[in-house]
């Protein structure tokens, strides 16, 4: 859509919504969550990501399971509204069918779970659409956003925020582990956006937030949504099911690297899919990705809460791990693709003139490296203490340092 980091046809609307679209860490408060949930109603430990976007799409297979979220889980969220969807008839007739018990129910004050998925969502922006939380039926980026989540851990917990103020709603939320932000001004225009929130987010509540970068070679250091120094700026890199083929056309001077091209759920149907591209879907995926990261560590370590505890994102006994610590232990697992890996005819999405990973100075293309499924293991031996991960070489360190520092003094 015209607001995505994709670039669409320019309507009035379209206009409008483009203008939206596109660490370190300070004193933490302390914020204690039960560390063991209810002997009465045990469940397994957990990770929350809440992605900030235009609507989703529930009623999707992509979102569906068999488990259900306990309701201990739902009363410490705070969920004050409980829809069973219907799950007979077209999409079209499920919405309808829904509209009395579910949607023409929820107001701002609510949050909102959906049975048999794991999806909790809430307004970001009061009037946002009409159908609130629901993605707007001329657009499916926030499915396809909240699909991408769960490319990247099928198992986390999603608190789905519809409007762009949904960044604070996600930040203030105590038991928000990962905010993740696919939108900000084309071409990165340098102009306020959303940094205020995300900095609170991660400074004070001790979350990680990832970024899209934009899906034009304008540099991300500007860029509101992946630049600041708190936030996790993403950009995008053609996987393809293999690792290492092509760069792509979208901001440089990132953090990482991600799968730029994906098949990713529709908004208006029960079971369809869609190839998509762009840093938008990129960005969520690694957001997926950490938060398996944040949950498998929770499960080692029987922390069996969630968001940032006593400055901590995973509690256990006698083991914590901060916000920085993940993102440091993901700067260092990131890999560089091989020269080699290149294959012109594999390019693919809207950039059809992506570049193959230079054999010298690769981080000047890649920021640390590209984050896939592949480097989860290695983050969770190197923040459990099974197997330390080196620093990258002295050339690089110096050359993200410099970037860093750049992101520093403009934010």
């Amino acid at each position: 859509m015209s607001g995505s980091k994709h670039k669409q046809s320019a309507s009035l609307i379209s206009l409008i919504v483009v203008l939206f679209f596109s660490g370190c860490l300070n004193e933490i408060p302390e914020i204690i969550i039960e560390p063991e949930p209810p002997a009465e109603d045990t469940w397994r430990a957990y990770s929350v990501v809440a992605p900030v976007d235009t609507g989703i799409n529930p009623y999707h297979i992509h979102f569906q399971t068999n488990d259900t979220l306990p309701s201990w889980f739902l009363d410490d969220f705070g969920v004050t509204l409980v829809c069973d969807l219907s799950d007979e008839g077209s999409w079209e007739e499920r919405v309808e069918a829904d509209r009395e018990s579910c949607w023409n129910k929820i107001t701002y004050a609510d949050i909102v779970y959906f049975e048999g998925t794991r999806i909790i969502g809430a307004m970001g922006e009061e009037g946002w659409s009409e159908t609130p939380i629901l993605d707007d039926p001329n657009d499916g980026h926030g499915t396809a956003v909240t699909g991408a989540v769960l490319d990247g851990n099928p198992d986390a917990v999603i608190f789905f925020l519809e409007g762009f103020d949904g960044v604070r709603r996600a930040a203030e939320h105590p038991m928000v582990d990962i905010i993740t932000t696919s939108f900000g001004p084309i071409a990165s225009v340098p102009v306020s956006g959303i940094e205020d929130d995300t900095e609170y987010a991660v400074n004070e509540m001790g979350k990680l937030h990832t970024g899209a970068c934009d899906n034009t070679a304008s540099t991300c250091v500007q860029d509101s949504t992946g630049g600041p120094p708190w936030s996790i700026g993403i950009s995008g890199f053609q996987e393809d099911g293999d690792r290492g083929k092509v760069m792509h056309c979208s901001g440089t001077a990132p953090d990482i690297v991600a799968d730029w091209t994906q098949y990713l759920p529709d908004h208006d149907s029960i079971d369809g899919y869609h190839d998509t591209s762009g840093t938008s879907f990129a960005t969520p995926r690694t957001a997926g990705i950490l938060s398996f990261v944040i949950q498998e560590l929770r499960n080692q370590t029987l922390d069996f809460g969630s968001g940032g505890r006593n400055g901590s994102l995973v509690f256990g006994e006698n083991f914590s791990v901060t916000n920085y610590d993940i993102r440091r232990s993901m700067e260092k697992a990131s890999y560089f693709p091989s020269f080699s890996e290149y294959d012109p005819g594999e390019n693919e999405g809207p950039c059809q003139t992506g570049t193959p990973i230079s054999p010298v100075a690769p981080y000047t293309q890649t920021g640390w490296g590209v984050v896939d499924p592949t480097v989860s293991q290695s983050m969770i031996d190197d923040l459990i203490g099974l197997s330390s991960l080196s620093d990258k070489s002295f050339d690089c360190e110096t050359y993200m340092d410099s970037v860093m520092v750049a992101r520093e003094a403009y934010w």
